[in-house]
């Protein structure tokens, strides 16, 4: 299956990271999808707010690398909604604090479940999506 997961306030979590990794483990396609910018974004000409950038972002590959996350699957949004990557590209759920990107998600009426890491069920209802989704 193939399942994206917010960095900032989810995967930076270590119990996300430690599901995350079972997800690896298990086979299934595990992105990061971000809201952050890309190192390379055209749109940064302040040295300050890249040299910014990037050393925010040498934390977000080293998890991702830790987790086994592979760098091709990181799409920074650079602070474009999360929405207009997951739909249409098979995503079963998509885990995010942000309130606003997971309406957002459920709006485009993609099938991709849009899961609140903020909520104390967030794992359970990440699992059940899977379970749901299995052939």
């Amino acid at each position: 299956m193939k399942v994206s997961f917010d960095f900032d306030s989810t995967l930076s979590r270590r119990d996300v990271q430690q599901f995350a990794m079972e997800l690896v483990r298990d086979g299934h396609e595990v992105w990061i999808v971000t809201s952050r910018r890309s190192n390379d974004d055209a749109e940064m000409t302040d040295p300050w707010v890249k040299d910014r950038v990037l050393r925010s972002n040498k934390k977000l590959f080293r998890v991702a690398d830790n987790v086994g996350i592979l760098r091709s699957n990181i799409q920074f949004m650079n602070f474009q909604m999360k929405s207009e990557f997951i739909k249409d590209k098979g995503f079963v759920f998509h885990l995010d604090d942000d309130p606003d990107e997971l309406w957002d998600i459920i709006a485009t009426k993609d099938p991709c479940k849009a899961i609140n890491a903020d909520h104390f069920d967030w794992e359970r209802d990440c699992r059940e999506v899977l379970n749901k989704s299995q052939p």
